[in-house]
């Protein structure tokens, strides 16, 4: 699961998250580390953009949380990657973790429980200040590789189960 923090024009206008210049940047960045944008599950904690796409107030935050939540207990996801400040300190708060800011968050991996969910957590910088700053492109892709290396950790015991998966065990 990648989770950003709110909307852009783009997003709100389609309704789908990351689908902008941003988004852009994330699936090439994911696709450049061999994560296929299929493979995830991605949103954001605030669901609709906020005026002049500026950054969520506490309140919006707090009024959309239980969408985020629900999102979590229906899927539980074994990793969730943050993208950005807003993200990263939702996360880090709803575990118990002081948010030290991305800067210093991202890259790492945090061993997790959120909404009764244990998870790997993965801050990164949000795509588009790695749009607006090149630079940070690098970082972005960084972290992405952490991730798929995590992913690939996981995978036979991550491995979608079937109906027969099941009835072996008996």
């Amino acid at each position: 699961m990648f989770v950003g923090e709110a909307p852009g024009a783009t997003e709100d206008e389609l309704g789908r998250p990351f689908v902008g210049a941003a988004g852009r940047l994330l699936t090439m960045t994911m696709e450049a580390v061999g994560i296929r944008r299929s493979e995830v599950y991605i949103t954001n904690v605030v669901k609709c953009r906020p005026p002049n796409n500026r950054e969520p107030r506490d309140e919006e935050i707090k009024a959309c949380s239980p969408f985020l939540e629900r999102q979590i207990e229906l899927l539980r996801p074994r990793i969730v990657v943050t993208l950005g400040n807003v993200a990263g300190k939702w996360f880090f708060e709803r575990s118990g973790l002081k948010w030290p800011g991305v800067t210093k968050a991202r890259g790492k991996t945090y061993h997790v429980k959120v909404c009764g969910v244990e998870l790997i957590l993965i801050p990164t910088i949000h795509p588009a200040a790695a749009l607006y700053n090149p630079s940070m492109r690098t970082l972005l892709q960084e972290d992405l590789r952490r991730v798929k290396e995590v992913m690939e950790a996981g995978t036979s015991e991550t491995k979608p189960k079937t109906l027969l998966d099941f009835v072996k065990r008996s």
